[in-house]
């Protein structure tokens, strides 16, 4: 049994994203600054950033299970969103005058509650907003929202930061998060009925497993879930490493200190790029799109490394952002158009976990690599950028094609409550179907 809800509409929404994913970007910033103005260190800052991305790819598998099982949505994620801007006014005051395990503990629950913000908040667009057109432009927006808050969430943490001081600005991202998590109920009024849907291993924690189970198995299973997730993994593991390549170029060209230029060019053009897919639609697949934005990002950075000039360096940055923008739309549009209902949220949260993880596992690689000439650096980011455009196609290639749930390609009928729409899907694959590509 799962409640279906009439649409509050998209501003709501954005406005709830927005807010949430404020609070996680800054906090990257605002974990290093603290510790580094309350202990002369920033080694602690980053014990407690690695803490609180760690559970990510852990508790993304369990966090959608229970988003997409619950018979109270506006509890949970008003619970999910509480205690991530809980954790966030926590840490405001335990990083550098608690004890570190006590600090690194508060941050991997805070973490617990990240895939939420990353991928369960995307997850409920679809059922929010209708298949088609206005779905599409909604996953644009969407993008945009991640974008921007990539932008804004460091710049806002580094003003404040040197106007005041780091606490402050780590208060002000609880502050955010306690926001989205007020507003978050409100995606939830509306008329209210119960949907029937079948009963995934049982009652228990029997269901709560195979629930859990059937997310991954689905983005294994089928062909164009694997292939935007694996190609996005790896295509982060290069952009894990980004930052840290900007930086070390910046002062190998002689300009030290403009690394971080680089990146807000990097995010500014990613973030138009996004806001390009939700003004205009161009006519391809999420699949194609996917592959020209991976193959743009990776030429651009590639030319990056070996242009000579600062200025050329900036635009081609510009280039790859805007690029880049179009890739998380691709994804989420993928992601919303062949995970059955039934495990949509899995998909969702589990998608992102992997992402970051993989960024995770990018950045500490360049950190070893540091030896490395940065052109060097910043052209294997480029590499993997183009590896990841073709493993994406290759993976395509391969297995069986995968028809949208029925419930997403007849618009309307989800909204309507239609109990009968996409439960054939839902149902072959709770009962263990060989192949979800085979459900509808």
């Amino acid at each position: 049994m799962r409640l279906a809800h009439s649409r509050p509409g998209l501003p709501r929404y954005l406005t709830v994203a927005l807010f949430a994913r404020l609070a996680e970007e800054g906090m990257a910033v605002a974990a290093v600054l603290l510790a580094l103005a309350r202990s002369g260190s920033a080694a602690q800052g980053a014990f407690v950033l690695t803490a609180w991305m760690a559970p990510h790819v852990l508790a993304a598998p369990l966090v959608g299970t229970l988003a997409g099982r619950t018979r109270r949505p506006r509890l949970f994620h008003l619970a999910a969103l509480g205690g991530f801007a809980a954790a966030i006014a926590a840490l405001a005051m335990l990083t550098g005058h608690a004890p570190a395990p006590v600090t690194l503990t508060v941050a991997l629950l805070g973490g617990c509650c990240g895939p939420v913000v990353s991928g369960g908040l995307s997850g409920l667009i679809a059922d929010l907003v209708p298949a088609g057109p206005a779905r599409d432009r909604a996953y644009a927006l969407d993008a945009a929202v991640y974008n921007a808050a990539s932008v804004a969430g460091p710049a806002v943490v580094s003003v404040l930061a040197g106007l005041w001081s780091p606490g402050p600005a780590m208060g002000l991202l609880a502050g955010a998060a306690t926001v989205a998590a007020v507003l978050s109920p409100g995606l939830f009024r509306g008329r209210v009925r119960p949907v029937t849907r079948p009963q995934v291993g049982g009652p228990g924690t029997a269901a709560l497993r195979s629930g859990t189970a059937a997310g991954l198995t689905t983005v294994v299973r089928v062909r164009e879930l694997r292939a935007i997730t694996a190609a996005a993994c790896l295509a982060f593991v290069g952009i894990g490493g980004l930052t840290t390549t900007t930086v070390l170029l910046a002062a190998h060209r002689g300009h030290p200190g403009s690394g971080g230029a680089l990146m807000t060019a990097f995010a500014a053009g990613a973030l138009t790029g996004a806001l390009a897919m939700a003004r205009w639609r161009p006519r391809m697949t999420a699949q194609l799109m996917a592959t020209v934005s991976l193959l743009g990002t990776g030429a651009a950075l590639a030319a990056a490394a070996l242009a000579p000039w600062p200025e050329a360096v900036v635009a081609l940055f510009v280039v790859a952002g805007l690029c880049d923008g179009p890739l998380l739309t691709a994804t989420l549009r993928i992601r919303a158009d062949h995970a059955p209902t039934a495990v949509r949220a899995q998909v969702f949260t589990l998608g992102a976990g992997l992402k970051i993880t993989a960024a995770a596992c990018g950045s500490g690689l360049t950190g070893l690599a540091t030896t490395l000439p940065p052109p060097t650096l910043l052209l294997t980011i480029a590499a993997l950028q183009i590896m990841a455009a073709l493993l994406h196609t290759l993976l395509l290639a391969s297995g069986r094609h995968s028809t949208p749930p029925e419930d997403d390609r007849t618009e309307g009928d989800h909204a309507e409550g239609n109990p009968t729409k996409g439960n054939a899907i839902e149902g072959n694959l709770t009962a263990g179907s060989p192949n979800p590509d085979n459900s509808t």
